[in-house]
């Protein structure tokens, strides 16, 4: 019998090997701007400032958001279809109103006179709400093929289809704990 036989394989899935891989790498690069983001703070000419309200509702919506991905995973696995597919769905329209919210925050800096060269903390706040935005872009994109899946292919649970949506879930619950850490940093900082 062939190694390559995938009946034989043992260990980590590679796909979501791949997933954990990118994950790792994205928290590398947010504990990285973090830090640059406090070592240049203690270096002077700061402007503090609020942060944008819709940013709270922003995480309020990426919070039901995971929520519902979560019930539509395990709607996946119960046999309940279109469930699975509504959540889904909505997991999908939630991603679009985060991006949409955080586009408004940016829009009330600018309403204040907070622009991305105003002062380096406003760069730091664009730059790291936009690249975790971008990865947001990312799951919503993820999310897209997850709805493809579920409306255009036969209900069925398979070893493939659940690694897939298992990938999609990792990934979007990551960015989600990963918009908390964000918030929750620059308040504290």
């Amino acid at each position: 019998m062939s190694a390559v036989n995938n009946e034989y394989r043992v260990g980590v899935n590679p796909k979501k090997f791949l997933v954990w891989c990118v994950i790792a790498s994205i928290t590398m690069m947010f504990a990285a701007l973090t830090s640059a983001y406090i070592v240049r703070k203690s270096a002077g000419n700061w402007l503090e400032f609020e942060m944008p309200y819709l940013f709270f509702v922003s995480t309020a919506v990426i919070l039901i958001s995971s929520l519902t991905l979560h019930a539509s995973y395990k709607s996946f696995l119960n046999n309940k279809p279109e469930q699975y597919r509504l959540l889904l769905l909505i997991t999908f329209v939630l991603g679009i109103v985060f991006l949409i919210t955080q586009y408004l925050g940016w829009q009330q800096l600018v309403s204040v006179d907070i622009h991305l060269n105003t002062n380096p903390s406003a760069s730091f706040l664009y730059i790291i709400s936009g690249l975790h935005a971008a990865h947001i872009i990312g799951g919503v994109a993820a999310l897209t093929v997850a709805l493809t899946h579920a409306y255009r292919l036969e209900y069925k649970v398979t070893e493939k289809r659940k690694n897939r949506f298992e990938m999609v879930t990792s990934y979007w619950h990551f960015v989600d704990v990963l918009w908390i850490y964000l918030l929750i940093f620059f308040i504290v900082q």
